[in-house]
């Protein structure tokens, strides 16, 4: 047993007064003469007596009174059983994914979760809380209740090691108590590995009790008609036995199709035919799963011509005008002697088709072009100097070549992951008529190749930058060193590359997705680029590049939607954001690690086993009723004892 004040023990000593009173009272019995005292004497033997006992009882009852009057002003208590972590601070880490909008037993999960903890939390309780989006140091209850019950979704997937290291970071003398609220969807074992068993890590896992969804996973131009679009709707149904789905497209928030669609396969393809003109709005399914993924916002901008330039000898570049066509581009072949560098900065992409040499002045204006955000593309010459072409090549990155080799090599595999091929094959294709090439370079590079030889060597690699990519071949790829030319996979080669981070597709951004975006915009220095949507706006990171704007929005905009991109009150461009659907899937649920973790039940247990196991036992309470109880004793043994 433990004191709170310890020192007011000291006051024990007062037990001695009333032994002293006991012991040398003043008052004597005085004797009294009667004329016959025969009959009181026993009487008197008996008062006597009882007189004495009486006594006895009344000083038991005064000192035991005392005694426990004092205990009580000292406290006693009994250590509680982890009184060690008493003094440790509460981490509470809430999961506010997209995953946390399934339904439970009580609901939405998250809204559950939140429900809880304004119920539960003692508000003598100081924490710290985490989400996905918000950090809450230092905190209590009431000075979060607003903050909690406006908290939305996070388009932030949880990612439990990042947080964790937060926490690390937040420099403190005591221990931790960590208590994580997640359903552990797409929780694994590395982001596990930042929980130190030290800091006492709890889980709650609130559980789906629905685990079906369906998500709109992606939205692409299928075909180009001449007045019309076909594009494809791609579904993804997670779980089992799907009711049929019903799905609208909308253009600028007005219905233009609408059918329903059954999940057989799982993976579903939904084609709708829309006119070639600009498109600013969403498709949009109705499911009982999650709902963050039911709407796709996409936008598609005015066609326009991509501007494409070719340098190098006419007859060596007249499969290029076949690929290249008036419809989509602007294509035009100059040989090294009759180019105009000042048209270079108003391409798209610039080709290099086989030049014996590359000129110092034409390598500085390429290297700058290709910093703006210009597509290069290398078809080296069988006579090229290697120095030369490694010369130039460093401009741009960790790519080699070397020496000639004169051996016919078959061209056998496609990177299908390659962002050329990433979206240009329904398929993966093993089996094709194999182009080849008679002479080749060595080709070392850091980058993965697009297209390889059959000796796994590359045959077409590309060096990319943030905005722009430089696409190099190994091989000249005219008709007599190679039968590329009549391959089918040279269309979509030349035409991605010269499409690469043009904007002449569907525009559907991901939130969080750090990619670059480049719009046509000539701006002054002094301009700024504002991005507008009907709830939100921002301005992002910008750059001027020539007759073009470099855009990073980082984790903006927070909601997903249709935005429009402005110059002052000048439009420039439509743009469309989601959120990323890592989510979707609610049976990566992996509970399963969590094995050698303590897992509670709910917010309730957990301050219940907390208050249980770290509050010490005060006894103090029980001295004040042994005091009242004495104290009554004392008041009985002198009205009724005689």
């Amino acid at each position: 047993m433990h004191f709170k004040h310890p020192e007011i023990l000291y006051f024990l000593f007062l037990l001695i007064v009333p032994i002293l009173v006991h012991l040398f009272q003043l008052r004597r019995f005085k004797k009294e003469h009667f004329t016959n005292v025969r009959f009181l004497k026993a009487l008197s033997i008996q008062t006597r007596k009882s007189s004495k006992i009486k006594k006895w009882l009344l000083l038991t009852c005064r000192l035991l009174l005392l005694t426990c009057i004092i205990l009580a002003f000292a406290q006693p208590f009994f250590d509680s059983k982890d009184s060690k972590n008493a003094t440790n601070e509460l981490y509470i880490i809430l999961d506010n994914s997209f995953s946390m909008q399934a339904k439970g037993k009580k609901g939405e999960l998250l809204k559950r979760a939140i429900q809880e903890l304004l119920e539960e939390t003692p508000e003598n309780v100081n924490f710290s809380l985490l989400t996905n989006s918000e950090n809450y140091w230092n905190t209590d209850i009431k000075s979060v209740r607003s903050s909690l019950q406006n908290l939305k979704y996070s388009a932030a997937p949880f990612q439990l090691d990042n947080t964790m290291a937060k926490i690390k970071a937040h420099k403190s003398d005591f221990k931790k108590d960590i208590v994580i609220i997640t359903d552990a969807v797409g929780l694994d074992e590395k982001q596990l590995k930042n929980s130190d068993a030290t800091d006492s890590p709890q889980f709650i896992i609130p559980k789906a009790e629905q685990k079906n969804n369906v998500s709109i996973d992606s939205v692409f131009i299928n075909k180009t008609l001449d007045n019309f679009y076909e594009i494809s709707v791609q579904l993804s149904g997670y779980g089992e036995d799907f009711n049929p789905i019903p799905i609208s497209l909308y253009n600028d928030n007005k219905l233009i199709a609408k059918t329903i669609v059954a999940l057989e396969p799982k993976k579903k393809s939904l084609n709708f035919t829309i006119p070639k003109q600009v498109f600013h709005g969403y498709v949009s399914i109705v499911d009982n799963g999650l709902s963050y993924d039911n709407t796709l916002y996409f936008s598609i901008s005015k066609t326009k011509k991509t501007n494409v330039i070719s340098i190098g000898e006419p007859e060596k570049s007249n499969f290029l005008s076949r690929i290249y066509t008036n419809e989509e581009f602007n294509f035009n072949n100059y040989t090294l002697g009759s180019l105009d560098y000042n048209k270079l900065e108003e391409q798209n992409a610039i080709i290099l088709n086989e030049l014996d040499e590359i000129p110092q002045a034409l390598q500085t204006t390429l290297k700058s072009f290709v910093e703006k955000g210009g597509n290069l593309i290398v078809i080296p010459s069988a006579v090229a100097s290697v120095p030369n072409m490694n010369s130039f090549l460093m401009n741009f990155g960790n790519l080699k070549f070397n020496a000639l080799d004169n051996k016919e090599k078959l061209i056998i595999k496609i990177n299908f992951n390659h962002p050329i091929f990433n979206t240009v094959f329904e398929n993966k294709v093993t089996n094709f008529q194999y182009p080849k090439t008679k002479n080749s370079f060595g080709l070392s590079s850091s980058s993965p190749a697009a297209l390889s030889y059959e000796d796994q060597s590359i045959f077409l690699t590309s060096l990319a930058n943030s905005v722009a990519a430089v696409y190099v071949f190994s091989a000249p790829i005219n008709t007599v060193n190679s039968n590329f030319q009549q391959s089918p996979l040279i269309v979509p080669t030349f035409y991605k590359m010269a499409m690469n981070n043009q904007n002449n597709g569907i525009n559907a951004l991901i939130i969080g997705n750090n990619n670059p975006h480049l719009t046509d915009a000539s701006l002054n220095k002094d301009d700024i680029l504002t991005v507008k949507g009907s709830e939100e706006q921002f301005i992002p990171i910008q750059q001027i590049l020539n007759n073009k704007v470099k855009i990073i929005f980082n984790d903006y905009p927070e909601q997903a939607g249709n935005y429009s991109i402005y110059n002052k009150k000048e439009w420039l461009e439509n743009i469309s954001f989601n959120y990323n659907r890592t989510e979707s899937n609610l049976a990566t649920a992996n509970e399963n690690i969590l094995s050698d973790y303590k897992t509670t039940e709910s917010i309730t247990s957990f301050f219940d086993t907390l208050q249980t196991d770290r509050t010490d036992n005060q006894i103090w309470k029980w001295f004040v009723i042994f005091t009242l109880l004495f104290l009554i004793s004392e008041i009985a043994i002198i009205r009724f004892v005689k």
